[in-house]
């Protein structure tokens, strides 16, 4: 028998289907009685009523005196375009909750979605209970209105002073990939996740659908989406909103989903539709987890999805004057914008508001009816209460091994080369051993390009896709996994903050070039939880970790495209107070930072360390204590000791730090008089004045390690400018000169793509030469012998397509 939408599909002809008129969906029936019905009909308008209200109220806020413009804010800000539908599909799935007893919490994906949420919170008494002074009456709702998009109040997305919300929907394509790293390994939760067709359309959202394959179902939980078809962006249709029915259904069955249609504008018929809908995939989901855990065997289903058809600014009046409102893209922000210019607009404004009844929806004190207010769950079952969505209040404590005990022997500084990131990945396996349920690691199909293969000995890659025979020859796939693997940056990348936004640990590892991809999700990241420390009820979350390896020095051989370092100036965009980068300049300096990291939590911790055989420099003793100051004298490598030093050489970086070493040993060996103090830093930040980071040097510490009257060649890892930016008018300045990458790059060898960026031994020797004052003519000599290495070296890599082995080979001498 074909439903009520297949019949209405026939009927059309397979083209788009109208948002309006009775309520068509896949699955039929009637759950709800006439009386649940009316009354879910009500806690809706009641939430409508509530938008409206933040948009535009700031006093006079249940309208029991007259509509007028000193009732309005003065700036009207917000948007309601999508507020409908999103309390349509929480009132649906807080039925079901008390129903079934189910842990849900709701994410909003549509940009700007904040007031359905609010209204929500607010309506089932969390948001009183988080803010005492919005409290459920007449008062606290006249406040709860003003403080909408207001100074001093909150903003239009679901920020981080929304209970419940751990999105915040500001910039878009990132709510199935949060949804899915809250749910992966909470079992019994089930992420209800709202995504606006305009959204849709992006990039990393697209991608993001393909998370399914990654979910197990006996160790996760699961993520309902809702595709929230209303037609309009800001200006223009939608294009998930203007293909035929056939094409939309096929495109979701493609990505492994089963869509469901609720399609109509009618609220009662509506009610019915989506609450037969939504039983029916919770009632699906519950089976599939039951059928995995019963039987202990993993399989991936056709989870169930929704694609909900409202119209845009549902509940609005359809037309205001000439032009649409209701189901156009006029409704997106602010429906009535002129409403305080325009005493007709304002009339409007009142009838439409008063349309929803307010004097029948909450009491005399401004409280929403008694039996209003039992359609939402009690206590944590509430979706802006749960404590998955202030992750912080379920962190675990790591279990961690004790890096030490990993440590590379170093017995003589610069002289044995070993892969520092090999090392690191004998720890990083021992951490998912110990952390079998909340510690995960995610990255772009480089986990093993990365020298991290090690981690495979405790838990293979989680793939829930098929198997071909081959993959047993070291394909290190399995249903069951900690390691997270898919080629989008995006989408890991969400998985990760979400995971750990919703309580637990992990860190993502990446080619440094790459790490570009997610700028702005990382940027978002940090803005989140820059706000959650002005917000004392949000408990801390672990550090959001990024491990940038394949770095530019050894992006010799894929080329210019490989070669960009300059994600460190993004981060260093951001605030202070939620920033950290390490460049650790060998294995247990990596291993020390690591374990920092990893216990800390309410950062972004960006570690740059390359994946390729190095030397070391420092024992485990020695780097502890040097990672522990940041930066410091490396007296080994000095000559100055007790005197006053003619150069100051600085390294950050491991590839800048060993060719610093090699020009220091240059200068030594040709002019064996001069007083050469080399340092190197680890903590980007020290460079900073005190009162600009709390890492920061003070001005006497930094005049201690870099003095303020000689002349200090800092070879960098990154871009020059970005070590100016940070020292800006530190004393002595003038005498700091900077060396890094210059965008000069293409199929190069290490050290050819260092002599093209001045950042060479070579290079720096003679830079060094130009900068000592006293030196005169003393250095003319050696100057024009370390210019013909250089131009030997450069010319033996063109011939060869190789360095010359006794530059490569080359060690600390003293």
């Amino acid at each position: 028998m074909a439903t009520t939408l297949e019949k209405t599909v026939q009927e059309m002809g397979d083209m788009s289907i109208s948002a309006y008129g009775k309520a068509r969906s896949t699955i039929s029936g009637k759950p709800l009685s006439d009386e649940e019905n009316k009354k879910m009909t009500e806690f809706f308008k009641a939430s409508m009523y509530l938008c409206l209200g933040m948009i535009f109220l700031k006093d006079n806020p249940l309208l029991r005196d007259p509509l007028t413009t000193d009732h309005l804010k003065r700036r009207l800000l917000g948007h309601w375009g999508s507020d409908a539908g999103q309390s349509f599909t929480y009132i649906h799935m807080n039925r079901l909750i008390k129903k079934y007893d189910l842990d849900a919490m709701f994410i909003s994906g549509p940009g700007h979605g904040a007031p359905a949420v609010l209204s929500m919170s607010y309506m089932e008494g969390v948001y009183s209970e988080v803010y005492p002074d919005k409290k459920e009456d007449t008062e606290g709702m006249r406040r709860f209105f003003k403080q909408f998009s207001f100074p001093g109040g909150i903003g239009s997305h679901a920020t981080p002073e929304t209970p419940g919300s751990i999105h915040e929907g500001g910039e878009l394509g990132y709510s199935i990939s949060h949804a899915f790293g809250t749910v992966f390994d909470h079992p019994d939760l089930i992420s209800l996740t709202m995504v606006g067709d305009g959204e849709a359309e992006t990039g990393p959202l697209a991608t993001s659908w393909h998370s399914t394959k990654f979910l197990n179902p006996i160790t996760d939980g699961a993520v309902l989406p809702v595709l929230h078809l209303n037609g309009y962006k800001i200006n223009n249709p939608t294009l998930l909103a203007r293909i035929s029915h056939k094409e939309l259904e096929a495109l979701f069955i493609g990505y492994g989903w089963t869509p469901y249609f609720v399609e109509g504008a009618d609220i009662p018929s509506m009610n019915q539709a989506m609450a037969a809908t939504m039983e029916h995939c919770i009632l699906e989901i519950k089976k599939f987890q039951k059928q995995a855990r019963d039987s202990g065997q993993a399989f991936r289903p056709r989870w169930p999805m929704i694609v909900l058809r409202s119209p845009k600014g549902w509940t609005a009046p359809r037309m205001i004057g000439e032009h649409f409102l209701e189901g156009f893209w006029r409704a997106h922000q602010v429906p009535v914008p002129d409403a305080i210019k325009d005493k007709s607009k304002l009339k409007i404004l009142e009838d439409w508001m008063r349309s929803y009844k307010p004097e029948r929806l909450f009491d005399e004190n401004g409280a929403l009816r008694k039996d209003l207010k039992e359609l939402a769950p009690q206590g944590n079952r509430r979706m802006s209460a749960n404590p998955v969505a202030n992750g912080g209040l379920l962190r675990h404590k790591l279990h961690m091994p004790d890096f030490r005990n990993y440590s590379i022997q170093v017995q003589k500084p610069g002289v044995s080369m070993f892969g520092s990131m090999l090392n690191f990945a004998k720890f990083l396996r021992d951490m998912v051993k110990d952390n079998p349920h909340h510690f995960r690691v995610f990255g772009p199909d480089e986990t093993e390009s990365n020298k991290l293969a090690a981690v495979y000995e405790a838990s293979k890659k989680v793939w829930l896709g098929d198997y071909f025979d081959e993959d047993s020859d070291g394909g290190n796939l399995a249903f069951s996994g900690r390691v997270m693997e898919m080629l989008s940056e995006h989408t890991v990348e969400g998985w990760l903050e979400g995971y750990i936004l919703s309580g637990r640990h992990g860190f993502l590892n990446s080619y440094e070039p790459f790490i570009h991809i997610i700028d702005s999700m990382v940027g978002q990241h940090c803005k989140w939880l820059e706000k959650c420390a002005e917000v004392d009820w949000r408990a801390p979350v672990a550090s959001l970790n990024l491990l940038l390896t394949a770095t530019v020095w050894r992006q010799d051989h894929n080329g210019f495209t490989h070669q960009d370092p300059g994600f460190l100036d993004v981060v260093a965009n951001k605030s202070p107070e939620v920033v950290r980068i390490y460049l650790p300049p060998d294995g247990n300096c990596l291993l020390s930072v690591m374990d920092h990291c990893f216990r800390s939590s309410n950062y972004v911790n960006v570690v740059v360390a390359d994946k390729q055989d190095h030397l070391q420099y420092l024992n485990m003793d020695a780097a502890i204590a040097h990672c522990t100051k940041g930066l410091g004298i490396w007296d080994w490598a000095s000559n100055d000791q007790g005197m006053e030093p003619d150069i100051v050489m600085a390294s950050c970086g491991d590839v800048p730090t060993h060719e610093s070493l090699a020009a220091t040993a240059l200068l030594r060996e040709h002019l064996p008089e001069l007083k050469i103090r080399f340092v190197n830093v680890v903590d980007l930040f020290k460079l900073m004045p005190k009162w600009a980071h709390s890492h920061g040097l003070n001005d006497r510490e930094y005049r201690a390690i870099f003095t303020d009257d000689k002349a200090v060649l800092f070879n960098f890892h990154s871009y020059p400018w970005l070590i100016h930016r940070l020292t800006y008018r530190r004393k002595g300045q003038h005498n700091l000169a900077v060396r890094g990458y210059k965008e000069k790059g293409n199929i190069n060898t290490p050290l050819e793509l260092a002599i093209r960026n001045g950042t060479d031994r070579f290079s720096l020797a003679i830079d060094a030469i130009d900068r000592i004052p006293g030196l005169g003519n003393k250095g003319a000599g050696v100057r024009e012998r370390l210019m013909n290495e250089r131009i030997w070296a450069a010319n033996y890599a063109h011939h060869e397509g190789m360095d010359p082995e006794e530059l490569t080979k080359w060690v600390w001498p003293y």
